[in-house]
């Protein structure tokens, strides 16, 4: 966590860090003291938020997360870019579609250093493999948004399954 905190802290952006409290061990405080002065004016810790408000919201550049599936779509309707460190079960496969197969994603090496988080952070934020990943992101928010819509296929699929339910019910 000491890592991610300086490479925040010297990538000069804004940020909303959401640490849960089940991610910090005994009462130790998992970020710098120097950390929370230096970024007071652009950067805020939080225990909690509501994830799909806060990455709908305009003033979102990007999204770290560890690729677990409700993450990787809350970030895809939001057509938000993900920046990805992966651990286990379906997050490495998240991982790769997000990074090679969808576009939307740069992935942290699991061995955390400051310098890489400042550079994929302004990468993200301000270079063109972000700019590209952005175009991408909001590329799949549209289908995400076609698809739930009246004559989307998740709406469609949804009515054919219940008629499906309805005639067993009902024969």
């Amino acid at each position: 966590m000491v890592e991610f905190a300086c490479g925040l802290a010297n990538s000069k952006k804004a940020f909303l860090w959401v640490i849960r409290p089940d991610m910090v061990k005994c009462d130790s405080m998992i970020v710098p003291h120097k950390f929370l002065s230096e970024t007071k004016d652009r950067g805020i810790v939080v225990s909690w938020c509501p994830q799909e408000d806060v990455l709908s919201h305009p003033s979102i550049g990007g999204f770290l997360t560890h690729c677990g599936w409700n993450s990787m779509t809350a970030s895809m309707c939001a057509g938000v870019p993900v920046l990805c460190w992966p651990f286990f079960a379906d997050q490495q496969t998240n991982c790769r579609l997000a990074c090679v197969e969808w576009g939307i994603g740069m992935e942290i090496d699991c061995n955390v250093k400051r310098d890489e988080v400042e550079k994929l952070v302004r990468e993200l934020m301000e270079g063109e493999k972000g700019k590209e990943m952005r175009k991408h992101a909001m590329k799949w928010k549209k289908m995400a948004e076609e698809a739930v819509g009246a004559d989307g296929c998740s709406n469609l699929n949804l009515d054919k399954v219940v008629k499906e339910v309805l005639q067993q019910l009902n024969p």
